[in-house]
């Protein structure tokens, strides 16, 4: 059971928040941690299947005076709805249609750069297949 304890702990420097967050993270169970409140004295632990009266304890031991405010089951959002939020923020956008592949054929052996070919002994060029069609005017 997911559940979420705040606790009030005396904390009045950094150093000692610093530490009841280290202890808190050391927890069985504890998913994320922060602290609140106005005077940054509250301690919310957010986990599965914390102990908050081990919390407090060991928070005492450590740190100083605490003690627990409140304990609350969470519930996470049906996966259902989720999903209608998901689609509610994002429109549909129209998938492209697949074009057929461009062939591309060498050009004939009487073509005038024929010579040059032949000359340096370079191999004829191979045909060539384009998934995506170019912007080039030519093709």
């Amino acid at each position: 059971m997911k559940q979420k304890v705040v606790v009030k702990v005396s904390m009045p420097c950094e150093r000692s928040r610093s530490r009841a967050m280290a202890l808190a993270a050391r927890a069985d169970g504890v998913i994320s941690m922060a602290i609140t409140g106005d005077a940054r004295d509250r301690l919310e632990v957010i986990g599965d299947g914390v102990d908050p009266v081990c919390l407090v304890s060991c928070l005492r031991k450590k740190v100083g005076h605490a003690e627990i405010l409140q304990v609350e089951e969470v519930k996470d959002k049906k996966p259902e709805e989720k999903e209608e939020e998901k689609e509610k923020k994002k429109p549909e956008e129209p998938k492209p249609q697949p074009q057929p592949p461009v062939v591309v054929h060498p050009p004939p052996q009487g073509y005038p750069g024929g010579y040059y070919y032949n000359y340096h002994h370079h191999p004829p060029p191979r045909m060539v297949v384009c998934e995506e069609p170019s912007s080039c005017p030519i093709m």
